[in-house]
């Protein structure tokens, strides 16, 4: 099969045996990989009442046709699993090295089962499959791990994919960590490997990824590369990373503050911004795989209470522990991403939890007796760095907030919920629903719940003919709820074949989906178009959704938090809110849902999912 290795590899820890499958050509078109994939075993193999923790829950890791060969940004990989902080299907999404090695480790994809009675961790190189022992490496954190297997195994090269601390203790925002910091951060799925005893996975592969039309590819793959490093429309983020966003858009309203109850903060936003890290503590690095963009960051403290070098915060987390808990020291918050990555934890849900924590502090829902005795105060990094250490340790208030922050409101009482912003369990992302509407839907119907990487819509929005080629032409103006309904379901589904490839989503600022589609078929050799890779985003869509209409979920979960739908008094947003009712009564309509949010059965059936709509509406 060009573009595969052809074989997937599933792996039984409670009985310390694997075996290899063949891939079925079949799922591979219907697919492609990576998410499709992994959201098909799971769906396949998992019924939704399963214990996210116990032995019979499982876990896909999945890479895709592009994954390991010269295409830029082929590191990606995908895992797929139900998810322990949510209860319903996530997958979440990683780069750096692992991916290219463990395709090249000749599979493409694992899947793991069961549960060890002791801590082990897999060894994968060149179609060998080892159990090792891992007694001796369980503790530590998920950064000084990689370099264990490393010295253990004798060799530098080899990529690890590894829980921390929190994720042994099962975290419920815990997280994989690979390849110095990377993470599939979202879902609890460093809790996942906990309950199975797994520490990690080392891979190192040397196999070819056989390629139908090497030539076309290639010449492909060039253009696409020196269009990403020099793109004028990128510019920004291959000079100042992700962290630009602080820098570009807090006019318009668009970041976090104070647990989204401001909408403005030049200052602290500029103080935490991607020019100031360029001028203070960024330090030169390797950027994943074959990526020309380079936009992760690698910092270096030199002294003081913030003596680090290591990973750098992406927006996400600067946004998160940073203007969140109104702190805008920009090495306070490296230090606590530092942190994040080798305990193991998502920092995005750090950040949020402790965010709101400090609210219920001033609020006088928690007390410093909750705390351990720290003034858990608005601005105050030590406080935020103390929860960090109480998150990752599962300790104190940590225990508690470690659970998420939907969990812990409820635990809390005294209308915390009011101020506890999620979706359905899932900490939201850091871009504002008051500033691009469209995000709103998008937060509000994301497969695994409030997600800025399952279509990030505002780049569509007031920019005219967004996406043509699936017939999004006009203009959807800034502050206008109707017509983005329309946006979001393309853009999910868009994002839906870019995580099945797998690619990284921010070529999807250069990439249109017959430029995708020229890819796809020049590496498989299967016709891929335009048209019949946007019926491969729905398919997945849909399929996803459908799992998680078993898992409990109808429209009455489709909404954001209260505090998101409260006007700011200041910014670029003052005064706005979305109609979310508008945008979702519309993306039902695009996506062939029911008005209770499940994927009709016409719909289903029409994408090749005729099992789906009779598991959906004709159960046994």
């Amino acid at each position: 099969m060009d573009g595969y290795m052809g074989k997937i590899l599933r792996v039984n820890l409670t009985k310390q045996e694997f075996k290899e499958e063949p891939l079925s050509p079949k799922l591979a078109q219907d697919y492609i990989g990576g998410t499709g994939l992994g959201d098909r075993i799971i769906y396949d193999e998992v019924p939704p009442a399963t214990d996210p923790l116990s032995p019979a829950s499982k876990i896909v890791f999945a890479t895709g046709p592009v994954t390991a060969t010269n295409y830029p940004s082929g590191s990606r990989y995908q895992i797929c699993f139900k998810s322990p902080l949510t209860g319903i299907l996530c997958d979440a999404s990683s780069g750096g090295y692992w991916g290219t090695d463990f395709k090249r480790a000749g599979y493409d994809a694992l899947i793991l089962e069961g549960a060890s009675a002791e801590p082990v961790y897999l060894w994968i190189h060149d179609g060998q499959v080892e159990f090792r022992k891992a007694s001796h490496l369980w503790g530590q954190d998920a950064l000084k791990v990689q370099e264990s297997i490393q010295e253990e195994l004798g060799d530098k090269k080899i990529c690890v994919a590894a829980i921390g601390p929190a994720g042994e203790k099962q975290v419920l925002i815990s997280c994989i960590i690979n390849d110095e910091g990377r993470a599939p951060g979202r879902g609890g799925n460093g809790a996942i490997l906990g309950s199975k005893k797994l520490k990690a996975i080392a891979v190192r592969g040397t196999r070819p990824v056989p390629i139908h039309d090497l030539k076309t590819y290639n010449e492909l793959c060039q253009k696409i590369a020196k269009d990403n490093a020099t793109a004028e429309g990128i510019a920004a983020m291959r000079e100042y990373g992700t962290a630009q966003v602080l820098d570009n858009l807090y006019s318009m309203g668009d970041i976090p503050i104070k647990n989204w109850q401001i909408g403005l903060w030049e200052e602290g936003c500029k103080n935490l911004g991607g020019k100031r890290m360029k001028e203070t503590i960024l330090v030169p690095h390797r950027p994943c795989y074959r990526c020309t963009l380079g936009c992760s960051r690698y910092v270096k403290i030199e002294e003081g209470p913030y003596k680090m070098e290591g990973p750098g915060p992406e927006y996400e987390t600067l946004g998160a522990m940073g203007t969140m808990c109104l702190i805008d020291n920009l090495n306070a918050v490296s230090f606590a991403n530092d942190l994040c990555n080798r305990y193991g934890t998502d920092t995005i849900s750090t950040g949020v939890t402790i965010a709101f924590a400090m609210e219920a502090y001033e609020k006088g829902v928690i007390t410093k007796k909750d705390t351990g005795g720290i003034e858990l105060k608005w601005g105050d990094p030590e406080a935020m760095i103390a929860m960090v250490h109480q998150i990752g340790k599962k300790e104190k208030l940590g225990a508690l907030l470690g659970q998420g922050v939907k969990r812990a409101a409820e635990k809390l009482g005294k209308d915390s919920w009011k101020y506890a912003v999620h979706v359905k369990g899932m900490e939201t992302a850091m871009h504002d629903p008051r500033t691009f509407f469209s995000i709103g839907a998008a937060y509000a119907v994301g497969p695994r719940g409030a997600c800025h990487l399952h279509g990030h819509s505002p780049l569509w929005e007031g920019v005219q003919d967004p996406f043509p080629e699936w017939d999004l032409k006009g203009i959807y103006p800034y502050f206008q709820s109707e017509g983005k309904g329309k946006v979001v379901k393309l853009s999910q589904d868009y994002t839906a074949v870019v995580n099945s490839m797998v690619s990284c989503y921010f070529l999807t600022f250069i990439l249109k989906p017959s430029d995708l589609a020229s890819v796809l078929s020049a590496a498989t050799g299967m016709n891929y178009t335009s048209q019949s890779l946007l019926k491969v985003g729905e398919r997945i869509m849909a399929l996803h959704r459908a799992y998680n209409n078993l898992c409990g979920i109808t429209r009455k979960d489709d909404v954001l938090a209260p505090r998101q739908l409260e006007p700011t008094r200041e910014g670029g947003n003052a005064g706005k809110v979305p109609n979310m009712e508008v945008m979702i009564e519309e993306f039902y309509k695009e996506s062939g849902w029911t008005s209770t949010g499940r994927p009709s059965r016409k719909t289903l059936e029409s994408l090749g999912l005729s099992d789906v709509a009779r598991d959906l509406y004709d159960p046994k």
